[in-house]
């Protein structure tokens, strides 16, 4: 096994070890890669210009960088937000929605690494395994996550349903 594919093998589990350690839910810090990926879209005119506004300042941030950041930031900032919200109870499952954040990191982090990494990566072998499997994965990660989110309410108290007001 090469380098590149530690690379990706890191990309996609460092999530989950991330997650299940710190008790983040895992669904919202999906969600969270999926704004990431929609600013990261809107903004792909503009994100030259912002690296160019760094450079003039004497920071020289290259646009990779910069896409990398504005795609990571809100995962980020939801990871740290969210410590210690994932159930203890249900922890164990938090592991699906873990998984489906750390293969959609791969696909998004990976074709904005630098030119160089990104080629090697994308053109080895594992790379193009996993690729194959990239729509059931996105695809079944959303459902997970999706569905994650929808059974995760808050449970109302007792006192709420027995109608008793304070």
């Amino acid at each position: 096994m090469g380098q590149h594919e530690l690379i990706v093998i890191g990309i996609l589990v460092a999530p989950v070890v991330l997650l299940m350690l710190l008790r983040v839910n895992a669904a919202l810090v999906f969600a969270s890669l999926c704004v990431g990926y929609v600013i990261t879209q809107f903004l792909s005119n503009d994100i030259q210009s912002f690296a160019d506004l760094f450079v003039s300042h004497g920071a020289a941030v290259s646009v990779s960088v910069m896409r990398l950041a504005l795609l990571l930031v809100p995962a980020g900032l939801t990871t740290l937000f969210m410590i210690g919200t994932a159930r203890k109870s249900r922890l164990i499952l938090n592991i699906l929605p873990a998984l489906a954040t750390g293969c959609l990191a791969a696909f998004l982090v990976v074709p904005l690494l630098p030119p160089g990494t990104a080629n090697a990566i994308t053109g080895s072998s594992f790379w193009a395994q996993l690729t194959r499997l990239q729509s059931v994965l996105v695809g079944a990660g959303a459902l997970i996550s999706l569905f994650f989110l929808w059974t995760q309410r808050p449970k109302k108290h007792h006192e709420e349903h027995s109608g008793k007001r304070r």
